[in-house]
């Protein structure tokens, strides 16, 4: 008996000292090999949300014509209002106003409500997706 033991000790004590540092030191160095473009993308995207390029929430429209009153309306707009960025978008032929990138209808709604006192004609719109697009989808 205490033989058996004490070839389970040794046993025990082999594996151990054999197997234990190879487990335990497992250390190393991870290198990351990454895409010099990555950076520009990143900082294009951000550039593209801001100007309410790339979204899935809501935008106001205060104008839809020609480029003169866009201008002028964009004006008057940022005279009154600094809270919400606004832009200039171009759809053939005419241009329109668009102001913020709310990201839900709420926020758009609250908007709209304080905007509404100066620019009447204003709505919200949800920039998305063009007709022909969403044909194809059905």
């Amino acid at each position: 008996m205490p033989t058996k033991n004490l070839f389970k000790l040794l046993v025990f004590c082999v594996l151990t000292s054999v197997v234990a540092p190879s487990l335990i030191a497992q250390s190393g160095t991870v290198t990351v090999h990454q895409d010099e473009r990555i950076a520009e993308l990143m900082a294009l995207k951000t550039t593209l949300q801001k100007n309410n390029k790339l979204t899935d929430g809501y935008t106001l429209q205060l104008y839809y014509g020609n480029l003169n009153k866009a201008n002028t309306t964009l004006k008057e707009y940022r005279n009154k209002y600094t809270t919400w960025p606004a832009s200039i978008e171009y759809e053939t032929p005419n241009y329109k106003v668009w102001v913020g990138n709310f990201h839900s209808r709420l926020e758009a709604d609250r908007a709209l409500m304080e905007v509404q006192n100066n620019f009447p004609s204003a709505f919200i719109l949800k920039p998305g997706k063009n007709k022909k697009d969403s044909k194809k989808e059905e």
